[in-house]
């Protein structure tokens, strides 16, 4: 029998934090697939915070409501930054 007298613990176990780049990669394959222009859609949604620009298809559309908009934008200038004007210095 459990100690009355003791304040027990429950721990809620979050969902796996999906890192934004896995995102960025499924979105991506997704758009492809369905034949969209993957720029186009992702642009459209993160200007506008409209879901419907980016399919369903695979679940997309579902991650990428995981994220805020502007992680996605942080994780493509990151990239941007890292591989192409990093890269010209060295």
């Amino acid at each position: 029998m459990n100690d009355l007298s003791n304040t027990q613990y429950f721990k809620v176990t979050q969902d796996q934090q999906i890192k934004v780049a896995e995102v960025m990669e499924l979105v991506y394959a997704a758009l492809k697939e369905k034949g969209y222009n993957p720029v186009n859609q992702i642009v459209g949604y993160i200007m506008s915070g409209d879901p419907t620009y980016i399919t369903s298809h695979n679940n997309a559309r579902s991650l990428i409501m995981k994220v805020e908009r502007d992680e996605l934008i942080e994780e493509a200038l990151r990239y941007y930054i890292d591989n192409k004007l990093e890269g010209k210095r060295s």
